[in-house]
């Protein structure tokens, strides 16, 4: 079963929140960041290089010790500021007429330790190191990580009666996506919660694999370097934001290939033949404007689109040439992994061969044959969308998904809430 208990945010007062608040670290670039960053907003910490002219390595000294100096500065500024008493919060967010609601909790690292926080993905040690370092520097988590929880009839009780109230943050961000957030001040909620997760069987880890890693890398680090160690400590905990099971949405993770392995297209057509059965839909047209793209998306599991040569084509995987036994072998990316990107292609190693290519489906289908009819890639595969079922009997199994699996929408804000590790006010 898991813990979590409610904990002093550090956070934006509701007139500046929308200047405050940022998209994650991991979904900008340097230069994007510096472009979409106002004055105010959290990505000066979260993003710091972007305040040296010319921008400097993310991972550089300089830019760690300006990411602690900017931290400062915002609570000192009063940009950001901590609450007097640990609460709950909730973190709604709307993306085409859909709301889900979240619990805004700090998890205990021990229980990642102990796999009740359960993963779906590999984490890379740079990375995972990165993240390491700005939590020990800032002595707090900065950005939440994503969970998903079965869910609750009590708790989703709780939530209707505090969104019945007028929202402390209701926002919609410069991508359309609305950003609502209540607190859960009466105490009676927040024990009650409290002892409903006590019979939460596990989180699952939706994003931020690697925040959760270095999370957990931290208060181990602190553990054993505290003598006197409680287990009480505001460093054994880490801020997360948990929903529902049912609420969440995965949308497709799709591939882009540069090159066909030394094949004409027809030779690779007459390749893929062999495990597919294909069928042309039409050119590029078709991933232009809502109704298009509805075509030439794959309709069902074990169907891909693909955009080759100008053209989109239909590929249906043959049965037999997979195993939906497998919790991994049924997934649409070990299929076009084993039969089309290693047989065919050579692709070997998803992490690290530079021939590939990943696009998250919010960018849209017409993205995928932007890039290969501009040259850069030769290939372009859309996929089905994985399931929470999928993801879940993957987690439960003690798997791990193939890389690129899973993509999730919309994406946390960052800067709605901060977790202080060593001073969060109890």
């Amino acid at each position: 079963m898991v813990r979590i208990k409610p904990f002093a945010a550090v956070r934006p007062p509701k007139a500046i929140v929308r200047e405050v608040a940022a998209r994650p670290y991991d979904v900008l670039n340097s230069e994007e960041a510096k472009a979409e960053a106002s004055e105010k907003s959290l990505l000066h910490i979260t993003k710091p290089e972007i305040d040296f002219s010319p921008i400097i390595d993310e991972h550089s000294s300089q830019a760690y010790d300006k990411a602690v100096d900017n931290f400062r500065k915002w609570q000192d500024n009063g940009w950001l500021v901590q609450d007097e008493r640990p609460y709950y919060y909730i973190y709604a967010q709307t993306m085409d007429g859909r709301t889900q609601y979240g619990l805004v909790v700090c998890a205990h690292t021990d229980d990642y330790a102990e796999g009740k926080i359960k993963k779906h993905e590999l984490t890379r040690k740079e990375k995972e190191d990165d993240r390491m370092i700005h939590v020990k520097i800032q002595d707090a988590n900065i950005e939440p990580v994503f969970f998903s929880y079965p869910d609750n009839q009590e708790v989703a009780g709780i939530v209707k009666k505090y969104i019945g109230r007028t929202p402390e943050y209701d926002f919609v961000a410069e991508d359309g996506f609305g950003h609502h957030f209540w607190v859960i001040d009466g105490q009676e909620d927040i024990d009650r919660i409290t002892d409903i997760f006590k019979g939460i069987p596990a989180f699952y880890v939706a994003d931020g694999h690697h925040r959760t890693a270095a999370a957990a890398r931290v208060g181990a680090e602190k553990k054993a370097a505290n003598p006197h160690h409680r287990g009480d400590e505001e460093y054994n905990w880490f801020m997360a934001v948990a929903f529902p099971e049912s609420q969440l949405h995965i949308i497709d993770y799709n591939r882009v290939v540069k090159d066909l392995n030394g094949l004409s297209a027809d030779e690779f057509l007459k390749m893929l033949s062999e495990d597919f059965d294909i069928r042309e839909l039409g050119g590029r047209e078709l991933s232009r404007g809502k109704a298009g793209s509805e075509r030439c998306r794959p309709s069902h599991l074990h169907n891909f689109s693909m955009y080759l040569g100008g053209r989109w084509y239909s590929l249906d995987a043959r049965p037999g040439r997979y195993d939906d036994s497998d919790p991994i072998g049924i997934l649409d990316v070990t299929i076009l992994s084993n039969l089309v990107l290693d047989r065919i292609l050579g692709i070997k190693d998803l992490r690290t061969d530079k021939r590939i290519d990943f696009v998250g489906g919010i960018r849209g289908l017409d993205e995928l044959a932007g890039r290969v009819d501009s040259g850069e890639m030769a290939v372009a595969f859309a996929l089905y969308p994985v399931s929470m079922k999928q993801l879940v009997d993957i987690a439960d199994s003690g798997n791990i998904m193939p890389p690129k699996t899973t993509w999730f929408e919309p994406k946390l804000r960052s800067g709605l809430a901060i977790h202080k590790l060593e001073s969060g006010k109890e």
